[in-house]
């Protein structure tokens, strides 16, 4: 029987669709490494992705054919390595732009109505006003990475009568972007924006994309929200920035290093949000995450390539 392994636990219901659509197929799913490892050799699917994966992918003489990450970001995965053996890599970018939209905009919020402010002030049972006075209707929102997520932000930033910018490398227009930028208007996107919120993937082209010249563009009265890949930014640039108040604040999901070490400098700035690589969690995570798997598994099983979310391996996403 051909060979299917899960790096995470399947749910019955899950298990059974997959079933009906490769009734011959074996699915390993044990979260026990004596359990699924010694099967990795023989598998034609993994699903998600660890070491171990790794190390049975890039076997000369490995039987997979196709790996679907659990997650979106393929960073960590050698792309180029498996397009050479043939193996195709799909991800699952689709399931996020809920939970990360909600998770952009309780950050945006929170710094306009000084919410991050009061609840430190609660926790010191201190009354302070502490000058909130900012509405986020009418203001301007640059959305750098407008993909699923970013156009879901841009969607419900029109709920806030906002003005959005967009970027992404086509520059090809959205229906919920006033302007869209192609790369090399990024500094022109910052300029103009009261919110900037970063949704890129990390990518040779976007390594450190936003340094001490790109916080140089942007309003003192403007705040930065990343929630694509921490090393998007140059970290020591974006704290020179905050303590120099060239901008108002940060909102930052993702670090480059992680977890965020307990002596880091974010940790104490007052003008700081922070959260552990959280946005993207939800509780419809494994079946969003499993409709993905399953609109490609049908294709595999027809001896067609997987075509939904597949990864380029020369632009890296």
């Amino acid at each position: 029987m051909p060979k299917m392994v899960f790096l995470q636990p399947l749910r019955d219901m899950h298990r059974n669709m997959i079933l009906e659509l490769a009734p011959e197929w074996e699915i390993i799913d044990s979260q026990e490494n004596e359990d699924w490892k010694s099967h990795l050799k023989e598998a034609q699917i993994i699903c998600g992705w660890n070491e171990e994966a790794e190390r049975a992918c890039l076997q000369p003489d490995t039987s997979i054919r196709w790996v679907h990450n659990w997650g979106a970001g393929v960073d960590k995965i050698p792309v180029v390595q498996l397009a050479e053996r043939g193996i195709a890599l799909t991800n699952s970018s689709g399931v996020h732009p809920y939970p990360i939209s909600e998770t952009v905009f309780a950050m945006m919020l929170s710094f306009t109505r000084k919410l991050h402010i009061y609840i430190r002030q609660q926790l010191e049972h201190k009354w302070h006003h502490a000058g909130v006075r900012s509405e986020m209707h009418g203001k301007t929102i640059g959305i750098v990475g407008v993909g699923a997520i970013g156009g879901e932000i841009a969607r419900l930033a029109k709920a806030f009568g906002m003005r959005v910018l967009g970027l992404r490398r086509t520059a090809e227009p959205h229906p919920e972007v006033d302007k869209m930028y192609g790369n090399d208007g990024l500094n022109e996107l910052l300029r103009h924006s009261d919110y900037v919120v970063v949704t890129v993937p990390l990518t040779d082209e976007t390594y450190h994309m936003f340094g001490d010249e790109q916080f140089r563009q942007m309003k003192e009265t403007a705040f930065f929200v990343n929630i694509g890949r921490g090393k998007t930014v140059d970290t020591e640039a974006l704290i020179r920035a905050l303590k120099e108040r060239r901008i108002a604040g940060a909102g930052l999901d993702v670090f480059e290093q992680e977890p965020l070490p307990a002596d880091h400098p974010l940790w104490e700035m007052e003008n700081v949000i922070i959260t552990p690589h959280s946005s993207g969690s939800t509780e419809h995570y494994h079946d969003r995450a499993i409709g993905l798997f399953l609109q490609n598994l049908r294709l595999f099983v027809q001896g067609k390539e997987p075509s939904v979310n597949r990864v380029r391996p020369d632009l890296k996403y």
